[in-house]
């Protein structure tokens, strides 16, 4: 499977895997070299190591999930500042790789063919270490997709009502929204995909709240997690209990 090159970018089309890998790594390096401040209030757990220039993380790598207009790019992005990690937003990981919008990709490629580009990308960012990685609102929807990620690390899925859905999407040209009812149509994928997306590891809602409340608490629902990890990798060890509730 091929594709030609993005819009300026020179030289032959390259097998989908390669650009995607090609990409990737240019989007590293783009962003390696930037300087990463953590806001003044930020989690406990995280402040002690700050004056030293270290961070004290969860983890080192995190995938967020869920339905799109949930708030996983920019709650990604502000973790990954607050966590001092790399951040790739696959979509736009994507759309940078094929050169071309993903409504364009759907009406001239086909789902089928974004949802292969999509499984590529998951396959290579979960390779990565030191990294939070935003999610498509359908990618863990598929299951092997759903299996890499999981086995990989944590998954964050974020929860919004269709109301607040409606409200962050409707000015949009998502593919899955062009319908006459808009919001018949969230309500339906939202029921469809709630008991997939139950299968992520924390569940966080971000209704009516700023996006430094919500990774405040990913943060500490991460901490709980890892903490869960640890008492179980020790024999004897009690077992730590996650004391936030979805």
């Amino acid at each position: 499977m091929t594709t030609a090159p993005a819009s300026g970018t020179p030289g032959p089309a390259l097998p989908v895997p390669e650009r995607i890998e090609a990409g990737l790594r240019a989007h590293l390096q783009e962003t390696s070299g930037s300087e990463v401040t953590v806001p003044a209030q930020e989690s406990l757990r995280l402040s002690p190591m700050v004056a030293a220039g270290l961070i004290d993380r969860p983890v080192s790598w995190v995938a967020l999930a869920g339905f799109m207009g949930t708030g996983k790019s920019r709650v990604g992005w502000e973790l990954s500042r607050a966590l001092a990690l790399h951040f790739v937003d696959t979509d736009k990981l994507i759309t940078r790789v094929v050169g071309k919008s993903i409504p364009e990709v759907f009406a001239q490629e086909g789902e089928g063919y974004f949802r292969a580009c999509e499984q590529e990308v998951v396959g290579r960012v979960s390779r990565l270490d030191h990294a939070v990685i935003s999610l498509g609102g359908g990618t863990f929807i598929h299951e092997e997709n759903r299996r890499v990620l999981l086995s990989r690390g944590p998954v964050v899925v974020l929860w919004a009502t269709p109301e607040t859905v409606y409200a962050r999407t409707k000015h949009s040209d998502r593919p899955l929204l062009r319908a006459d009812d808009p919001m018949t149509r969230i309500r339906h994928l939202m029921d469809e995909r709630e008991p997939v997306y139950r299968q992520g590891t924390i569940h966080v809602h971000s209704d009516g709240r700023p996006s430094e409340e919500i990774v405040e608490e990913v943060i500490e629902r991460l901490w709980n997690w890892a903490d869960a990890q640890h008492a179980w990798a020790e024999p004897g060890a009690p077992l730590a209990v996650d004391r936030a509730t979805d």
